[in-house]
């Protein structure tokens, strides 16, 4: 099991580095208070509850001394457990501007009925054991939520960085039974030459290299193609750095069998060469 302890200030960017630690396949656990790390970790490890890549995320809310963290850590370690400690901090002055512009309270305000600048150097102290054994210390100062995320995603996941962490679908379909509702892009191939109106095609399909070489064989054809990769290689890049978790790309033409199937698995080669994971889809090939 691949154990990764995510724990730093509060406002510094801790939800967003579980999401996106959830995205490429953590299984995330939210405020894991001190006392039950060991028997968390156990838990994870036991029997049919294996599990292979698990993230806790730990601070003040469930640790209230650093005693209580240094003991917990030292629990881990007598066990014989492996993890690693990623921290997530940001400088006072930002972590404050940013409570300022969410006019939300400190955990630790709202329960000792203190400053925010007075709670978050309590928080300091009560973390620290964590900032001093982190493996991985992110500043966020600088970082937007998206940024953030890649920063995650490139530490962590086990291919491809940020691009792993979005899920990317290329479905085909047809026009005549309605555009997938959640297609983020829509490619249009219906200009090009269709092979419904040729009689030993009609009843074939894009998945037929039949099919696939009618479309293709039209130099129209493998232009479009190109300009539309052309699209992709700059576009997607903007998706990932904006934090894009999921991207639907949908492919269509007037019955969604053959023009549009052929061009979603061109396009899904495609997406794969530049380094994605694509998933691909066929709405309408069995209409």
């Amino acid at each position: 099991m691949d154990l990764l302890i995510v724990s730093g200030l509060s406002g510094a960017g801790k939800s967003v580095a579980m999401n996106a630690l959830e995205d490429i396949g953590f299984f995330c656990i939210d405020n894991v208070p001190a006392e039950l790390l060991p028997s968390i970790t156990a838990f994870s490890k036991a029997g049919d509850n294996q599990l292979k890549r698990v993230a806790l995320s730990m601070d003040v809310r469930g640790c209230h001394t650093s005693e209580q963290i240094e003991q917990a850590l030292h629990q881990l370690d007598e066990q014989g457990i492996e993890y690693e400690i990623l921290f997530i901090d940001a400088p006072d002055d930002v972590l404050m501007r940013r409570y300022n512009e969410t006019r939300r309270r400190h955990p630790i305000s709202i329960a000792e009925g203190i400053s925010t600048r007075e709670a978050l150097a309590k928080e300091r102290q009560i973390l620290q054991p964590f900032r001093e054994r982190a493996d991985y210390t992110i500043n966020t100062e600088l970082l937007s939520t998206a940024q953030n995320k890649e920063r995650i995603c490139d530490l962590f996941a086990p291919d491809g960085g940020a691009k792993a962490a979005m899920r990317l679908t290329v479905m085909s379909f047809g026009f005549k039974f309605g555009i997938p509702e959640d297609a983020n892009l829509v490619l249009d191939v219906r200009c090009l030459p269709n092979p419904f109106y040729i009689p030993e095609l009609k009843h074939k399909t894009g998945l037929d290299e039949e099919v696939v070489d009618f479309v293709m064989g039209h130099p129209e054809a493998k232009e479009l193609l190109r300009r539309y990769e052309s699209f992709l290689e700059y576009a997607l890049p903007l998706y990932v750095r904006e934090g894009k978790s999921q991207l639907t790309i949908a492919v269509g033409c007037t019955g969604g069998k053959h023009r549009s199937i052929t061009f979603a698995r061109k396009i899904a080669e495609y997406c794969t060469s530049l380094g994605y994971e694509p998933g691909v889809q066929h709405r309408d090939a069995m209409r």
